[in-house]
């Protein structure tokens, strides 16, 4: 078993994109569909005009459908910038002006408009593995946790139930998520998020 905190999180990466590529093609639809209708029938999402969310690399959970389905809501997506210490721009999705990021995704355009953080309302966190309590698996850059440090915002953790795992290794730069959802139902955590 790996000893430090990075080691146990690059061997259960490992282990959650195995997972996540072995439940096949139609199961992962389906399940993006399910996840999509109960973020669609959530307060919160009703609530929230101005929503980040994410372009899925493969296997990963598509919310592209409710985007489409609610044109009305003002979607906002990351460009990550690796140089500038891990961080994030955030523009308003236009599914015309997106670029495919080395790391797999499509992201916006560099010279499309900014939005502010602050402008956000609701985030849809995408993650490799989540548990109960709201603490995420990312892809180890950690772009997501500098941008909810000081996020004011709900936080709404995407994922697929076979990747809900009991509990997960944590660091003290890692923020937990206030909500969750999966194919089966969309929860509070006991994060601090």
């Amino acid at each position: 078993m790996p000893n430090s905190i990075a080691e146990q999180k690059s061997q259960l990466r490992k282990e959650c994109r195995q997972l996540r590529k072995a439940l096949g093609e139609a199961a992962r639809l389906k399940s993006s569909h399910a996840i999509g209708g109960l973020i669609e029938n959530w307060p919160e999402f009703q609530r929230a005009q101005t929503i980040l969310t994410y372009m899925p690399i493969p296997t990963e959970v598509d919310l592209r459908p409710l985007l489409e389905s609610h044109p009305q809501k003002r979607w906002i997506l990351p460009r990550i910038i690796p140089e500038a210490d891990h961080s994030m721009i955030f523009h308003p999705y236009d599914p015309n002006r997106l670029i495919r990021h080395p790391f797999g995704m499509a992201e916006p355009a560099p010279d499309s408009p900014t939005i502010s953080a602050a402008e956000i309302q609701l985030s849809l966190v995408p993650g490799l593995a989540f548990d109960r309590f709201g603490w995420r698996l990312g892809y180890g850059g950690g772009y997501f946790d500098r941008f909810l440090k000081d996020f004011n915002g709900t936080s709404l953790g995407v994922v697929y139930d076979e990747l809900m795992l009991e509990n997960l290794p944590r660091n003290q730069f890692d923020v937990a998520m206030k909500w969750l959802v999966t194919e089966k139902g969309l929860f509070k955590t006991g994060g601090d998020c």
